[in-house]
């Protein structure tokens, strides 16, 4: 399954990609969402740190936090991410 989400700028965007996902070692850093604040979640990393990313709109929030769901209850994994201008592109299975 596989979902593009639209991010405030670029930089969010590149944040968001790198820190979902370890390409090396095939694993997602992120351990949970911490809190969402309208257009802005925030997230708790496997090293215990919290990261702010804030997204297009309060919309894009929900999708991302609906879709990485499964993979934080260890249902799904995630197997691909890609950032391209604002959008992020990440793939589940």
């Amino acid at each position: 399954m596989k979902i593009q989400i639209a991010c405030q700028d670029k930089h969010e965007a590149s944040k968001l990609a790198s820190l979902i996902f370890i390409r090396d070692g095939k694993e997602t850093y992120i351990s949970s969402i911490l809190n969402v604040f309208d257009n802005e979640v925030v997230v708790a990393l496997k090293d215990k740190s919290a990261h702010s990313i804030v997204l297009k709109d309060d919309y894009q929030v929900e999708l991302f936090a609906d879709f990485i769901q499964s993979v934080l209850d260890g249902i799904s994994q995630i197997i691909d991410t890609k950032a391209e201008d604002d959008i992020v592109e990440i793939t589940k299975g």
